[in-house]
């Protein structure tokens, strides 16, 4: 007789996403992923079958044998369903998952802390990796029973107690490690600097000064200096192993700066004066930091640069910005080598006539919509099923070409890091793939994007949790899924919030399930120069817009005064009284540029008219600034945005 189990493991946002650097969010969204993997092959070594999703043959076969391109990034769901026999135990799979992660922890530590800790210390550890990991499983006869293991989580029974004194800070809740009573207690300092310069491989990189780490949070930092040693006997008898993994990835100022990054190299393979320069400039960067922290950052167009120096490529994120030189804060006695730094740059952005590096970058965040109402049809899931594993197939090679780093690709969700210039590309070209892998396969689907554009100075924690909301709050919900929803996150708050109908964003064949523009991008680069008012849109006129915008709109409930052919009108009037070139901009060329505008700061929405579709309703007369605002954003990349 055939039995269905279910598998889920979490907890998942508070493993993934509490981080403080990209690295660990990375490191999270990658554990998770190679736990399921180990639950999965598991299964296998009991003659299971997954059925959902479909395997990653690539990352099983890696857990035991030597693969070419082993898996670096996270995509495997921390959840799958598999056909099992009679004789199936499903406590095998759950202690699995507990001894790959167990030994892996006990490597951290021995590699780590065994010589700098005490048997306080060693509780602690013991208590908080043992006790992390929640697992739920069910076993069913129903093989159309596709919620049972959410049923499952109402009934939770794994609450871990409260954690003691003082506490980590990337894990919300938990005991950091050295026992201290008290903030500013002596016993956490020395503990934590004795561990900082202890002289482990990478520990002065890996471990920032005054940082304080539980044992979850150490295991995530840490874990990538060990995993490739990992050789564990597992329950069922077969051998864990490990592979190389990178000991770094982009940080979110390296993301920002690399746009600049890669034209500053491209101008210096050119001018043998600006090369000279940028080496000066590397020499000093390299000093005061003390190495090349972005070695291993494989961002597309930096990577690709015309040049032959990789350390170029190599430089910290953060020397690129004139704010961070400036902070004394940062530099403590090395607060003049980082001013002197700072009159390098300076100099690099004169010789080579750069403008000031943008200091935002883009999350992406996407999720198919109205799979998992699909799921419950039997008669469906194979369809389904390979649908999904030939989008993850590909997203990691579109990320790429797109200048993104991919953190996790799983089933229908991805999440990547992206340069400003490039996220509205991205957004587009994943989209286009999801549409084509379920083309013909009688599966109902769409797929709802989110892109946050983040200051650097941003926390990251609180940007990707925002990511969550901007997606199912603002695209799925209001603006009615198969939507693309834009946030701008300044150091002061949000700047701007805007979302779209993919068929209303695209360009107007965009709608299609081929590769269109969006909109707003091409609009933004035919915008580029904004400030040069014979080239592009006067400021004068952007700033004025939030109060026309409130004369326009009507009040509620009540119908709008101008039709939309009108208020374009009085717009093209209001342009062109702001001071642009009145023989270049004529009352016709400033009508094709503020039209196609004024769309995308239209209230566009989609509904469900029946079960199979939908339609999109427009408030009449309504005008949103966030459209307008997203777009000088765009055009001058953040650097100048009010």
């Amino acid at each position: 007789m055939k039995h269905y189990f279910h598998f889920a493991l979490g907890p998942v946002q508070d493993f993934v996403v509490q981080a403080r650097r990209t690295r660990d969010f990375w490191a999270g969204s990658f554990l998770l992923s190679w736990l399921a993997t180990v639950a999965m092959r598991a299964v296998r070594a009991q003659s299971g079958t997954i059925l959902f999703p479909q395997p990653n043959e690539h990352f099983l076969q890696a857990l035991e044998t030597t693969v070419e391109n082993p898996p670096t990034q996270g995509g495997i769901p921390n959840r799958f369903k598999a056909e099992v026999g009679e004789v199936f135990d499903p406590e095998r799979v759950v202690e699995s998952v507990r001894t790959a992660w167990r030994e892996l922890a006990e490597a951290v530590w021995c590699d780590d802390l065994q010589d700098f800790s005490d048997e306080q210390t060693r509780t602690i550890w013991e208590r908080q990796i043992s006790g992390f990991w929640e697992m739920q499983w069910v076993l069913t006869d129903d093989v159309a029973d596709s919620n049972c293991i959410d049923r499952m989580k109402n009934w939770r029974t794994h609450l871990p107690a409260p954690e003691p004194r003082l506490k980590c800070m990337m894990m919300d809740g938990w005991q950091e490690l050295s026992g201290a009573e008290r903030p500013n207690d002596k016993k956490s300092e020395t503990f934590w600097n004795l561990l900082g310069e202890s002289g482990k491989k990478g520990m002065k990189t890996d471990l920032r000064p005054g940082e304080q780490l539980c044992a979850i949070a150490f295991v995530k930092r840490r874990f990538v200096r060990v995993f490739e040693g990992l050789s564990v006997v597992m329950p069922s008898g077969w051998v864990l192993k490990g592979w190389k993994l990178p000991a770094s990835v982009p940080s979110v100022q390296y993301m920002a700066a690399a746009p600049w990054l890669a034209e500053l190299i491209r101008k210096a393979s050119e001018d043998k004066d600006l090369a000279q320069q940028m080496w000066n400039f590397h020499d000093a960067a390299t000093r005061l930091i003390g190495g090349h922290g972005e070695w291993e950052s494989n961002i597309r167009c930096v990577r690709e640069a015309p040049h032959t120096q990789r350390k170029w490529a190599a430089l910290d994120g953060g020397v690129f910005f004139d704010s961070m030189l400036e902070n004394s804060n940062l530099w403590g006695e090395q607060k003049e080598a980082a001013l002197s730094l700072l009159g390098k740059l300076k100099n690099l952005h004169k010789q080579a006539d750069l403008g000031p590096v943008s200091p935002f970058y883009a999350i992406l965040r996407m999720d198919g919509d109205e799979l998992g109402k699909q799921m419950s049809d039997s008669t469906k899931q194979q369809a389904i099923t390979a649908g999904l594993a030939r989008f993850a197939d590909n997203v990691q090679d579109i990320v790429y070409r797109h200048n993104g780093f991919l953190i996790y690709a799983g089933g229908d969700d991805v999440l990547a890091l992206v340069t400003l210039e490039d996220a509205l590309a991205l957004s587009a070209s994943l989209r286009a793939h999801y549409m084509d892998c379920f083309d013909g396969s009688g599966i109902r689907t769409s797929v709802s994007a989110a892109i946050e554009y983040v200051h650097f100075k941003m926390p990251l924690a609180k940007a990707l949790d925002d990511s969550h909301h901007l997606l199912d709050d603002t695209a799925k919900d209001a603006t009615g899924r198969d939507a693309l929803a834009v946030r701008i996150w300044k150091p002061g708050g949000i700047a701007a919030v805007w979302s779209m109908p993919w068929d209303k964003a695209l360009d107007p064949d965009g709608a299609a399930k081929k590769l269109k523009t969006v909109k707003l991008d091409r609009l933004a680069q035919a915008f580029q120069n904004t400030e040069r008012e014979a080239e592009g849109m006067s400021s004068k006129f952007f700033y004025g817009l939030r109060e026309r915008f409130a004369v326009l709109n009507p009040p509620a409930g009540e119908a709008a005064v101008l039709d939309d052919a009108q208020q374009c009108n009085l717009l093209v009037m209001q342009f062109l009284n702001s001071g642009v070139n009145r023989e270049t901009w004529t009352p016709e060329r400033a009508r094709t540029h503020l039209a196609p505008l004024l769309e995308q700061c239209r209230v566009h929405r989609r509904v469900r008219k029946d079960e199979c579709t939908t339609e999109i309703i427009t408030t009449p007369g309504v005008l949103k600034v966030d459209g307008a605002l997203l777009l000088r954003f765009l055009a001058q990349k953040g650097v100048e945005i009010r």
